[in-house]
């Protein structure tokens, strides 16, 4: 039985009230651990599990920096915080993890671990000796600052509506009012503030690409592409599958796109539908207002997942219990919305920017899938058996806003409404498959050419947008601002390379809710099931331990869309 009554992480390695302030006061364990001798393998589990509980304090010290940093961007002292671990701190530790890395692989009672459990582990720990090299260090260190200015720059666009500022975020409501001219001048506005940091962007991102090339000509790699294939740990697909669903989102996906523009287009009665209808209701019809208050917005999501399964109601409640969310849109604070594990306290932090609108509700839930499986994984023996695929940490979070639908009478106590939400819902599933092949195919190019100019780079951009564009929004007259956007996708300067990721996932989400939709109860607990290997088995068992397979070829890409249009038609 899984419960949500996880506490924290007892220490027996390191004193209970040890925090990291200085490299000095942390490097003594890890030269303990250098140095300690491992005679049998007990010594080795005992060894492992130490070393485990020292990363996971380090972890979770990096990790509240991050979120205290994105929480307030105008904060100088956090930022400082947070650039004080990564670039005196977090530097120093490389080696000695390097090091203690080639100590357990070259151990001889390594080989007598159970290899069902270590397999992905040791495989792991392998890859990382192979990526290492001391001249990244330095390198990695500028990186983790310097992709943090993305929130720093983004986090203070602000527009000014009807004389009131608003974030971005908060300004994206205006998108679904009735009156079509005022949806207009939102549209622009947002566009235009995004333009007047583009220089300050692209300088950025021109940075973040001549770094990361260089870390990965330091490996031995080609290109960064490849060397970020290897450290995502993707062992399991290659450039080729990505390329391949590419085509697929283009041959299955693209059709279902036109459709739903052209019934939006109906719907409003259009002649032409442009950007800023996209979200728009007909003449009547009120925008979908599921909650006011970051407040509302938590209780209403702990009701809907208790409906579903008491364990994930529980989950959220002993987040709030803990102050472990942040959930409102509001000046200073950065873009997005994420989940971070927390190593040691085992209940994670939610971030987000909710400010009053459907996709808050969709956010919430989707980080509250990622926050279920924190929970299900924290129980596992060591810090590196919980650090799982990222693409089965994206079913987990996909899947839950599929699965929590039919519960969002929480949300909803009109008929209608609902209807409306779950349309919104399903539309988004569709619609998002081709940007995220937009996004994954432009990083393609950015690394395989990587001294390109911005010019090329904005040609470049705009021919794989135009190869993923539907057929029925007119972009005339927007070119200016089409050939930015890229710049709102936080990805591509954070994380780069994550996005394809939520490609795989979504498909894997509709497979589990087509269980769903078959047998609730087994399909929740293969859900479980999965999450809670954490990372201890390879990407395709732990999709085959959810009762999914493998798959993203173009066949299988078309059994799943049909499936979600026959959904949506039964709507």
């Amino acid at each position: 039985m899984y419960t949500a009554n996880i506490s924290r992480l007892p220490r027996h390695y390191i004193p209970q009230n040890f925090s990291v302030t200085t490299w000095e006061s942390i490097e003594p364990f890890f030269k303990e651990l250098l140095e300690r001798p491992v005679n049998n393998r007990t010594d080795l589990e005992q060894w492992l599990k130490d070393q485990s509980e020292l990363e996971a304090m380090v972890n979770e010290d990096a990790c509240w920096r991050q979120i205290r940093m994105t929480c307030d961007t105008e904060n100088k002292a956090l930022e400082e915080a947070f650039n004080f671990f990564y670039t005196e701190i977090q530097p120093q530790i490389q080696p000695y993890a390097d090091a203690l890395n080639k100590k357990l692989v070259a151990c001889p009672f390594t080989n007598e671990l159970d290899e069902d459990q270590y397999f992905t582990y040791i495989r792991s720990v392998k890859k990382s000796i192979e990526l290492f090299r001391e001249e990244n260090i330095p390198l990695q260190a500028e990186l983790a600052v310097l992709q943090q200015q993305y929130g720093v720059i983004t986090g203070k666009m602000m527009v000014t509506v009807d004389g009131n500022e608003y974030t971005l975020q908060q300004a994206a409501k205006f998108l679904e009012s009735h009156d079509r001219n005022k949806r207009e001048e939102v549209y622009r506005k947002i566009q235009e503030r995004r333009l007047q940091d583009k220089d300050a962007l692209n300088t950025l991102y021109n940075q973040l690409i001549e770094k990361r090339n260089q870390e990965a000509i330091n490996a031995g790699f080609s290109n960064y592409r490849d060397y970020r294939f290897k450290e995502l740990g993707r062992f399991d697909y290659t450039k080729e599958d990505c390329y391949q669903f590419h085509e697929a989102v283009k041959q299955h996906v693209l059709p279902l796109v036109n459709t739903i523009y052209e019934k939006k287009k109906a719907k409003l009665g259009l002649d032409t539908l442009r950007p800023w209808d996209i979200d728009a209701q007909p003449e009547g019809t009120e925008p979908l207002h599921p909650f006011n208050t970051g407040n509302e917005l938590l209780q209403k999501s702990i009701d809907c997942f208790t409906k579903l399964r008491p364990f994930f109601g529980d989950c959220l409640k002993k987040m709030n219990e803990l102050k472990h969310l942040d959930l409102e849109s509001r000046k200073g604070k950065a873009p997005g919305g994420y989940n971070c594990p927390l190593a040691e306290s085992g209940a994670p932090f939610i971030f987000m920017n909710a400010a009053g609108q459907m996709h808050d509700v969709t956010t919430m839930v989707h980080e509250g899938g990622h926050a279920i499986h924190s929970f299900l994984a924290h129980p596992l023996a060591l810090n590196g058996f919980k650090e799982y695929p990222m693409e089965i940490a994206e079913v987990a979070s996909m899947s839950m806003e599929l699965f929590s639908m039919d519960e969002w009478t929480t949300f909803f106590t009109n008929e209608e409404e609902l209807k409306r939400a779950k349309e919104h819902q399903l539309e988004r599933v569709i619609t998002i498959f081709p940007w995220i092949a937009v996004i994954d195919k432009f990083q393609h190019w950015i690394y395989e050419n990587p001294q390109h100019s911005i010019e090329e780079r904005t040609a470049a951009w705009t021919g794989i947008l135009k190869e993923f564009q539907d057929s029925v929004i007119d972009y005339s007259g927007l070119e200016t601002y089409r050939s930015n956007g890229w710049q709102r996708q936080l990805h591509l300067f954070e994380v780069p390379f994550y996005y394809i990721e939520y490609g795989i996932a979504q498909l894997g989400a509709i497979g589990m809710w087509m269980q769903y939709k078959n047998n609730p109860q087994q399909a929740l607990d293969n859900y479980c099931n999965a999450l809670s290997l954490g990372g201890t088995k390879t990407l395709p068992q732990l999709f085959e331990a959810a009762g999914l397979q493998f798959d993203f070829s173009p066949a299988k890409i078309k059994v799943l869309m049909d499936f979600v249009k026959g959904e949506m038609e039964r709507l």
